[in-house]
């Protein structure tokens, strides 16, 4: 079949003709509205007798008349003068020489004033830069004396013993019990020419309530005086503060020890 040759063809015109008449006509229309708009009533801005239609002239003068003031005064509203006074120059820093050294060793004498017996003490410069807590109290009196040694004649110590059924724990709980029996015992009794014993070891059952029962002695210290009074200081420091509320059991057999050092 042969090939057909389309540039042979002749293109129709029909469709740019009336493309371009259709653009005339618009382009056509347009002017003639615009000259309809334009030919209507409007007002003009300016001066009609300057140099133009629609302009404005201007002349150059030397002053502006601005209009005078009149009325009353509002003296809120006037201008003052700042009052505020001119701050003092600051004060420079003196610099101190440093003292001089002696020519001469000097040499003891009467008339040379003796140094005073009683120590100074230095500035506490550590004060000035402690944080206080807001929880935190202070006291004039002097601190205060907790230790169950203090304040016992003729006895030596009081401890509790190293099988402790309260382990590791209420520590402050155990400082009462070792400071009341401390407090109760008492070897007035016992012959002053005797400094030092064995120690006598003493149990008892501890109540949740804090009473006390079965005190005994398990282990004497040879001197059955310093024994009773042993027995009889845990006697007298019953009843004790009731057993901690985390503590499991509801009672606990305590051993304390009785050490006479003199």
């Amino acid at each position: 079949m042969p090939h057909a040759d389309i540039l042979d063809r002749a293109d129709s015109l029909h469709k740019p003709l009336l493309g371009s008449v259709a653009l005339h006509a618009a382009v056509f229309g347009t002017l003639l509205l615009w000259g309809v708009v334009l030919s209507g009533p409007h007002e003009t801005w300016g001066d009609a007798n300057s140099g133009g239609p629609g302009s404005i002239s201007i002349n150059v003068v030397n002053k502006i008349p601005l209009p005078s003031r009149s009325g009353i005064v509002n003296p809120l509203a006037n201008p003052t003068e700042s009052a505020v006074p001119t701050p003092p120059p600051a004060a420079k820093p003196k610099t101190l020489a440093p003292p001089e050294e002696p020519d001469a060793v000097p040499i003891k004498s009467r008339t040379q004033p003796k140094p005073s017996a009683v120590a100074r003490s230095a500035q506490n410069n550590w004060r000035a830069k402690q944080q206080d807590r807001p929880n935190q109290l202070y006291s004039a009196a002097g601190q205060a004396l907790v230790s169950p040694m203090v304040g016992q004649v003729g006895s030596g110590g009081v401890g509790v013993g190293l099988g402790s059924p309260f382990g590791n724990r209420f520590g402050n709980y155990v400082m009462i019990l070792r400071q009341r029996v401390a407090e109760k015992w008492h070897t007035d009794d016992l012959d002053p020419r005797i400094h030092t014993l064995p120690p006598a070891i003493v149990t008892f059952d501890l109540l949740r309530d804090g009473s006390v029962r079965n005190v005994r002695v398990v282990q004497s210290s040879g001197n059955s005086a310093l024994d009773y009074s042993a027995q009889r200081a845990v006697y007298d420091a019953s009843p004790f503060p009731p057993l901690p509320a985390a503590y499991e059991r509801n009672d606990a057999a305590v051993e304390f020890w009785f050490e006479l050092r003199r």
